[in-house]
């Protein structure tokens, strides 16, 4: 096998080392924390950090690792695309309690090992509880995913709520 064809080649891959530069800079997604009010917890390495954060719209940067490789090839395993997808539509909506329920995607195009991918997210249906969203995947300004989530803002936590035909204990 060539060089340039696998993973372990010359050219080094790892993205993990310039992530953990930036998260000792003084970045944007600190200037966002105290605005975030939902996803807490969530692990930036799969979802992404908030670049862009106002009112129904969010914009997130995530960069794909070796972690998330299925090949030789660098080929990024599509879950890890949706993960940061899925994030940038909660944090368009940016409430507590906002539970995705649903969602209809496109992968466009195949991530690489080292693609930074943008994602905008934009509510563009706001009904009560209810919310649609749509985002876009770009890696380079090339679209590589497209999807409408559909989410709910619940009042108390989905584990606290009381949903009619569902038995389930904790």
């Amino acid at each position: 096998m060539a060089k340039d064809e696998s993973i372990g080649a010359e050219e080094d891959f790892s993205v993990n080392e310039k992530r953990e530069e930036n998260d000792n800079e003084e970045g944007l997604f600190s200037s966002f924390q105290d605005s975030i009010v939902t996803h807490k917890n969530l692990n930036r390495l799969y979802s992404g950090d908030v670049v862009v954060l106002e009112k129904n719209y969010a914009k997130v940067s995530f960069t794909t690792t070796t972690e998330m490789v299925t090949d030789e090839l660098g080929l990024i395993h599509s879950a890890f695309v949706f993960s940061p997808a899925d994030y940038a539509a909660v944090m368009s909506i940016n409430e507590p309690n906002t539970v995705i329920i649903g969602s209809k995607v496109s992968f466009l195009a195949p991530a690489k090992v080292g693609d930074v991918i943008d994602f905008e997210a934009k509510v563009n249906f706001e009904d009560s509880r209810k919310r649609e969203v749509d985002v876009v995947g770009k890696v380079n300004e090339v679209k590589i995913f497209q999807g409408t989530f559909y989410a709910v803002v619940l009042e108390k936590h989905i584990f606290k709520t009381k949903i009619k035909n569902v038995k389930r204990t904790y």
